[in-house]
């Protein structure tokens, strides 16, 4: 018998016509929260396939080693204890960076999602919201490389990257670190394409697209898709002051 926090597997639902379901892994504090909400996602209209469910740490990264998820949702909170979801995320992110991941919170606080946006979370989600049909979106919308928060979340971010802009500059070289082509997705991202219609625009996969950020972040000193844009943007500020005091001189 299966111990109360392994995984449990479950088959994959193919569709007879359309595309492929979005793979889905959940992972919640409880078998019985993770029950409920795959008895919910089959009444999602998004095309979703529940392919595991876990309560814990360990369980999640064995999901993860398998190769078959397209999107984790996870708990801030999990069987291992308080914010033990939040701090796996990391480490998920820097092994599996492909793949895109929803944080889920029962309660909003902004320093928690701040932390999880940081960490390498494409999405975050409240167990407050009353519609479901929401969390459904909301996982579509991160498998096609979208990030997903409220207006006021991104302000949020946006104004603590904006205070903490001046001593990541004051370190980081630039975009004279990056190799052309990852220069081309930076550039691709900062005029807001998804990953899926950057990977149309230069003939790569989706996969290998994630991976050119992957070491974008790495080499600019950053962890989300809004810092990139941040930075590209002082770039281009710093560049057009630089030429027009050139042209004055």
């Amino acid at each position: 018998m299966a111990s109360r926090s392994s995984p449990r597997m479950l088959a994959e639902i193919q569709l007879s016509i359309g595309r492929r379901p979005t793979r889905v892994l959940i992972a919640l504090d409880s078998p019985m929260d993770c029950q409920l909400l795959l008895s919910a996602s089959k009444r999602s209209r998004q095309q979703l396939s529940i392919v595991a469910w876990v309560v814990s740490r360990t369980d999640i990264l064995h999901c993860f080693s398998r190769g078959n998820i397209d999107v984790a949702l996870i708990n801030a909170d999990l069987e291992d204890g308080r914010l033990s979801g939040l701090d796996v995320l990391t480490e998920i992110h820097a092994s599996y960076p492909g793949t895109p991941i929803v944080m889920l919170f029962d309660a909003w606080h902004d320093d928690l999602i701040l932390h999880a946006f940081r960490a390498g979370a494409k999405g975050v989600f409240c167990r407050t919201e009353k519609k479901l049909d929401m969390l459904w979106k909301c996982i579509a919308a991160v498998h096609q490389g979208q990030v997903w928060a409220s207006s006021r979340q991104l302000h949020l971010l946006l104004n603590t990257l904006t205070k903490g802009r001046s001593i990541r500059e004051a370190t980081s070289p630039g975009m004279k670190l990056l190799a052309t082509r990852e220069t081309d997705v930076a550039n691709l991202v900062a005029e807001g394409l998804p990953n899926k219609e950057i990977a149309v625009r230069l003939g790569i996969t989706e996969h290998t697209v994630s991976n050119y950020l992957f070491r974008i972040y790495n080499k600019l000193g950053i962890s989300t898709r809004v810092e990139l844009v941040l930075h590209i943007m002082k770039q281009r500020e710093d560049h057009g002051a630089a030429s027009y005091t050139g042209a004055h001189k």
